[in-house]
């Protein structure tokens, strides 16, 4: 037998697997931070092309998919698309299926491998001597976000000759020229929508050192139109391409006839003349394939799209977004379109270093992946991870990080950043620090006034930014708790003072007379917008939280800058405010929201009523009440994961969460009534947003109250991870992961008021909760919980492994840098005498800590 000829491969790891029960939901965003996305979809096809500066939810370009030819001697030649079988539901139509390229031929057997933003698609058949092994990424790095950032899909087909003969094999990729489509029906970004020019896009067959291919232009769309750009499908192959800039001009869909003739021939591509509006490009790329042996081709798709118009389009100035018309036509541009030129210019780029760009991928998700947290956790972690690649989030010209709250099929929803669903989002901050930052300095540099008030959604361009008139109790209280996070995490200083002058007045905002704590005695009691999308009126547990939150926050940074007026101010306020909640709204369960209509002459500040809640004052409705909120402990969840310590009696607090647990858990909602949306059915579980256990349900609660929505079930969770609830905080976890299971809902899309909702990225929290996790870049303090085994770590500029023996009372505790810079002075594990180094240490990427030996005090 002849020796196997293996092509260098490396092996990816896999945290999950979907069999061919679960496939017909998957679409795994693969894009980078900031620049749109296509998704693979769990059979092998892309779906989902979203690269044009809006979502396009279904949207996929005719005729666009990989295929592969197969020619052996004696034996009749095969052809295929590298795609799994059709979902049964996607069989009828008016006029048969509705599937792009629904009659190609198809591999008989799928099976796909997640760990994002690893896809793997696995497709055998046996009537195809070729099993081929698809591997899907764009690269992640945590800490480079500008690595992390590349508009790339990159699709490496790994193929194995499982017969006993050599095979000649040939894999092509199809792509229609697109540009000036983004999805929705009817429309397209012409300059002339009347004009009969033909050919108005046009590709080109392009060659250089790192990459050969195709790359796609328009002389036809408006370059001012944001579906103007460029496209590439190029390969890292040096010999054996063959390739198309157009497919024949036939009618009867003889153009795909024609093609698939000619590709099954000879696995090479024939030129052909074409005049077609949109044309299609087809790269070839043929190996040689003894018995056994295994090579990869790999193919990069890459593409260029600068204008994105702020919250709207030129073309459309009267869509309405969520919450108010939003008349945008100034370019806020793309921060990925000014480092490079144009799509080729990307596929250069990624190519020239896409080895390194792979290890240092795989080195984030292994060491994640292999950690010893619960599975569903890290399925959780990494897959609302994929959010920030999406339409949902994108970065400005300028750099700054952007967001809606999620996507709608075709627009963005809700848009501004919105301060009081980016609260619950640990995901950024966590992993890129740098990024999180540029939140920031939107919500203190541009979005607060000079009466302190925070506007919590941010008009495009920045220079409006506080052009929205309205403030979120919420959202205004958890920016000042973010500051403090990201002032820790990264140790700035110049950072701090720069936001320092902002944050001080949107907290003493609070304390205006018609303001959220007019007596300023730490207790919330005034008109207070928040994110069930209502104003409530009087003391309650949710907002109060989060003002208990900031005010320790503030506390302690004003302490850190010499202001010791405000600390003091902070520490009474937050030490009268934590009591009063304690012995007036906990009801020895869980604590309650008192209803206290506003006198009938009483100020309410200008900004604090958005108009979505009630409407009659003296008996206002839309309110909490008497409820077991999902969210009331909210703001200790946040002062938990900032190491900002209890904000309420401790014992209090591990009760609410057992009974939000008792209460708010439901296994089955065929019995349930819900008046609005529906993110749970059937005989799914999960954690509801309220009940009224002890009765006294308002006629008319906040509108939410019977629904299900995940970054809440999260914040939940990790609220019960934190007070070592395990078993009931993993519960909930796992519930939320079994409904996002491939077959009945899409694994890498948690939706709330859209797709890829933004508030589900809270998940990221139980990976602080179980592992215990905190480090302070201003004292140089890294601080784990007890565990025993491996756990992953992160600060969102240096990241690495913590492996912790237990032996009796001491712990060895040995620390493992794998990207970036850490700084640390001392090391601890909960309940044991820390370690104090003489000198700060700094311990760079391959350089560890080993062994430290922590024992519990006598």
């Amino acid at each position: 037998m002849k020796p196997r000829l293996v092509s260098k491969s490396t092996i990816w790891p896999v945290l999950t697997t979907y069999n061919a029960k679960h496939l017909g939901k998957i679409a795994m965003p693969i894009g980078g931070i900031g620049t749109g996305t296509v998704s693979l979809g769990g059979r092998g096809d892309l779906r989902d092309w979203e690269i044009c500066n809006r979502p396009a939810k279904g949207f996929a370009p005719r005729q666009t998919f990989f295929a592969i030819s197969i020619r052996r001697k004696g034996r009749t030649p095969v052809t295929r698309a590298l795609e799994g079988p059709l979902e049964l539901q996607d069989y009828e139509g008016a006029f048969g299926s509705r599937i792009n390229n629904h009659g190609l031929p198809r591999f008989r057997n799928c099976t796909f491998h997640a760990s994002y933003p690893l896809g793997q698609v696995l497709l055998t058949d046996p009537d195809v001597p070729i099993s081929v092994r698809l591997k899907a990424w764009n690269p992640l790095i945590p800490g480079d976000a500008d690595r992390s950032g590349f508009p790339v899909a990159i699709l490496s087909f790994e193929l194995t000759n499982a017969s006993d003969t050599v095979a000649d094999v040939s894999v092509c990729g199809n792509l229609e020229n697109f540009i000036g489509f983004d999805g929705r029906e009817g429309v397209r970004g012409l300059i002339n929508a009347s004009s009969s020019a033909k050919s108005r896009n046009f590709n080109t067959f392009r060659e250089s050192k790192p990459v050969r291919g195709l790359f796609l232009q328009t002389a036809g769309v408006d370059p001012q139109d944001e579906r103007w750009g460029t496209l590439a499908l190029t390969t890292t192959a040096r010999s054996g391409l063959t390739h198309r800039t157009h497919w024949a001009d036939l009618n009867w869909g003889d153009s795909l006839l024609d093609y698939w003739d000619d590709f099954s021939a000879d696995g090479g591509l024939d030129e052909r003349k074409g005049t077609a509006d949109n044309p299609m490009a087809s790269l070839a790329v043929a190996h040689r394939l003894p018995a056994g042996a295994t090579r990869t081709v790999t193919f990069l798709l890459t593409w260029h799209f600068p204008n994105r118009y702020g919250w709207s389009v030129p073309s459309e100035p009267s869509l309405t977004y969520g919450n108010g018309l939003r008349e945008q036509r100034d370019l806020a541009g793309n921060y990925y379109c000014r480092k490079y030129a144009d799509a080729w210019h990307v596929a250069e780029t990624v190519a020239s270093s896409l080895p390194t760009l792979e290890r240092d991928t795989l080195t984030f998700v292994s060491s994640f992946v292999q950690s010893d947290l619960p599975q569903t956790v890290k399925e959780a972690a990494l897959n609302n991870l994929s959010t920030l690649r999406t339409q949902t989030t994108f970065r400005i010209a300028s750099g700054h990080l952007m967001g809606w709250e999620g996507c709608g099929d075709l627009q963005g929803c809700c848009f501004g950043s919105c301060t009081h669903v980016w609260n619950y989002e640990h995901t950024t901050p966590l992993l890129f620090g740098a990024l999180a930052k540029t939140m920031r300095e939107v919500e203190f540099i541009h979005s607060t006034r000079s009466d302190g008030l925070i506007a919590f959604r941010a008009d495009l361009n920045l220079e409006r930014a506080r052009e929205w008139i309205n403030a979120a109790a919420d959202g205004q209280m958890g920016c000042l708790i973010k500051l403090y996070r990201e002032w820790q995490l990264s140790g700035d200083d110049h950072f701090l003072r720069t936001m320092w002058p902002a944050a001080r007045s949107a907290l003493e905002f609070c304390w205006r007379p018609g303001g959220w704590d007019a007596d300023q005695d730490g207790v919330m009691e005034g008109c207070q917008h928040n994110t069930m999308d209502v104003e409530y009126y009087g003391p309650n547990p949710q907002m109060g939280t989060w003002y208990l939150g900031a005010l320790r926050a503030m506390q302690e940074m004003s302490r850190h800058l010499g202001d010791t007026t405000l600390s003091d101010k902070c520490a009474r306020l937050f030490q009268s405010g934590s009591v009063w909640l304690d012995a007036h709204l906990f009801n020895g369960e869980y604590y309650e929201h008192e209803i206290r209509a506003p006198a009938k002459d009483a100020l309410i500040l200008p900004g604090l009523r958005v108009g979505m809640g009630a409407n009659d004052l003296e008996e206002p409705d839309l309110q909490l009440g008497a409820g077991c909120l999902i969210d009331q402990l909210v703001g200790q969840a946040v002062a938990h994961a900032c190491g900002l310590g209890y904000l309420l009696d401790q014992s209090h607090v591990k009760a609410t969460l057992q009974a939000i647990m008792k209460h708010n858990y439901r296994r089955g909602f065929q019995d349930h009534f819900n008046h609005l949306r529906s993110f749970v059915l059937g005989d799914e579980s999960a954690l509801l947003m309220a009940t009224y256990p002890r009765g006294r349900r308002p006629r008319r609660p906040f509108p939410y109250f019977n629904e299900v929505m995940t970054g809440f079930e999260y914040t939940a969770a990790v609220g019960m991870l934190y007070e070592g609830l395990r078993a009931p905080g993993l519960a909930v976890i796992k519930s939320v992961r079994e409904r996002y299971d491939g077959h009945k809902r899409n694994p890498f899309d948690e939706a709330e008021c859209g797709h890829h909702y933004a508030r589900a990225m809270a998940a990221w929290g139980a990976v602080l909760a179980l592992t215990g996790f905190h480090y302070s870049a201003v004292t140089k303090i890294l601080s784990f919980g007890k565990f025993s085994g491996t756990q992953f770590w992160s600060n969102g500029y240096a990241w690495g492994t913590c492996c912790q023996l237990v032996t009796g009372n001491t712990v060895c505790l040995s620390l493992k840098v794998l990207f970036g810079e850490l700084y640390v002075r001392q090391v601890t594990v909960r309940g044991h005498t820390p370690h104090i180094f003489k000198t700060t240490r700094t311990l760079t990427a391959g350089r560890h800590i080993a062994d430290l030996v922590l024992a519990q005090p006598v």
